[in-house]
């Protein structure tokens, strides 16, 4: 007999008797106040999932020997809500997310769970919080998925138990400026065969201190590198994109490929469909050297950079620190005070239209 999956017709809802007032959008920073609820989805191995819980925010009950604690038994995603100009609230290809969260979930021996069930739970956690989702343009309610192994157990083996948490907080933009970045050559994000293509924690608290090293330096975020070419992987917490004339005078979008180094970001993959649908210039996922990119620079070949991703949409790249030296990146020579290169404004601009609903399409998802 089937053990039971995630059923959303099942969940339940036990509303706060506290609600937190609304913050001024102008004042919110990113990551920090949250809604009144989350959603709580328990598991174990004899058991199965148990039923969904939507109930006020607050703190977990968790064993101390769980392997989440002691072995980083921990997957996660990033997505959102936006609030269209006509009130109605949408998802941004949450699908997406459902597959990422599955496959690193996989990778750390957690669980299979429904993705369409689960997600019909988390529609149900922002239909509940809505009135926290801004509606100035630019902002949005972040939602963070977890799934974490809860068996209390040292025996390295893997988690017969486990909880899908998620939470969510309304944001404003992450990076409203253009960014610096220092391009890491001592240490490594990532490594053919290891965990770089899935997102999990172990991925991130290893690089807490290089880039706190970073903003210490004056910089925003690390580019990382690997390998003695330099090849030019993403930055911590977005993909890179690189837009250039080739030696052969060809117009190029290249960002690196999906080689299990590459974190698989929504927004990415987004971007290069937009760019490939125009059918302007070409669009590669492709190794790129950082002597490529300074090379390009000094023959006046590189157009803009740009990272992207969930919390920061778009973002131009004004400034690579590499081997000791400052590389001023164009912007957009047109216009020095600019926040965005023409390309990655382009991009922004449409990328936003469809996900506040001003452009039609099968990305948005109403809840």
């Amino acid at each position: 007999m089937a053990l039971p999956n995630i059923d959303a017709s099942k969940l339940t809802k036990t509303l706060t008797t506290a609600p937190k007032e609304l913050a001024d959008p102008k004042t919110l920073t990113f990551g920090k106040g949250f809604t009144d609820h989350m959603l709580c989805i328990k598991y174990t191995e004899d058991g199965g999932w148990e039923a969904p819980e939507i109930k006020p925010y607050g703190p977990l009950e968790i064993d101390p020997a769980a392997f989440v604690l002691n072995y980083s038994v921990e997957a996660f995603e990033g997505m959102k809500a936006y609030r269209a100009a006509d009130g109605t609230v949408n998802l941004f290809r949450p699908e997406m997310n459902m597959k990422r969260l599955s496959t690193s979930s996989q990778r750390l021996m957690l669980p299979e769970f429904d993705q369409k069930q689960f997600l019909q739970c988390i529609k149900e956690l922002v239909a509940l919080d809505e009135r926290f989702i801004p509606a100035e343009h630019g902002y949005s309610l972040y939602i963070r998925p977890n799934f974490i192994g809860t068996e209390p157990n040292l025996n390295l083996k893997y988690s017969r138990e486990a909880l899908l948490y998620v939470y969510m907080a309304p944001v404003g933009p992450y990076f409203p400026r253009t960014v610096k970045l220092l391009a890491n050559t001592a240490d490594v994000r990532a490594w053919p065969g290891g965990v770089g293509s899935f997102k999990v924690g172990g991925n991130y608290a290893p690089a807490l201190r290089p880039t706190m090293d970073v903003i210490k330096s004056g910089y925003d975020q690390i580019l990382w590198l690997l390998g003695d070419d330099h090849y030019v992987t993403e930055v911590g917490t977005m993909n890179f994109f690189i837009f250039w004339t080739t030696p052969e005078g060809e117009k190029e979008l290249v960002t690196a490929p999906l080689d299990g180094i590459i974190l698989p970001g929504v927004t990415r993959d987004s971007l290069l469909a937009l760019a490939r649908g125009w059918g302007e210039f070409k669009v590669s996922e492709r190794k790129v050297t950082m002597p490529e990119l300074v090379a390009a620079l000094a023959e006046g070949r590189l157009i803009e950079a740009f990272g992207a991703g969930t919390a920061c949409v778009v973002c131009s790249v004004s400034t690579v620190l590499y081997e000791g030296a400052d590389y001023q990146i164009p912007v957009d020579p047109a216009n020095p005070d600019a926040v965005y290169g023409p390309l990655a404004g382009r991009l922004h601009r449409e990328l936003l239209d469809i996900q506040y609903g001003k452009t039609p399409s099968p990305w948005t998802v109403p809840v």
